[in-house]
């Protein structure tokens, strides 16, 4: 599988990933996601952006994804935009 560099841009990842850390993925081709996983995918309101987060849930819908940050202002994720589809999903975190 093809793998993929991504910057981490923001704090919503922090303690487990810095503004700034490169980390490597695994581009999405299918393959299962679980639940802790890290998921880069298309912001579902700005395709410009592409985001990391961590899965909370898995439904038939999607995927519920979180920032890591304890402070609830710190992440644009599910709780702002609701499931991310599998379609939007771009690289699973290794």
């Amino acid at each position: 599988m093809e793998k993929l560099q991504v910057v981490i841009r923001g704090n919503s990842m922090w303690p487990t990933l810095d503004d700034g850390q490169e980390i490597f993925c695994e581009t999405y081709v299918g393959q299962s996601i679980h639940k802790g996983q890290l998921v880069v995918f298309y912001h579902p309101f700005n395709k410009d952006i592409i985001a990391v987060k961590r899965v909370k849930y898995c439904e038939s819908g999607g995927l519920f994804v979180e920032g890591d940050n304890p402070d609830p202002t710190a992440s644009d994720d599910s709780h702002n935009f609701g499931l991310i589809k599998l379609a939007s999903v771009i690289a699973l975190g290794m």
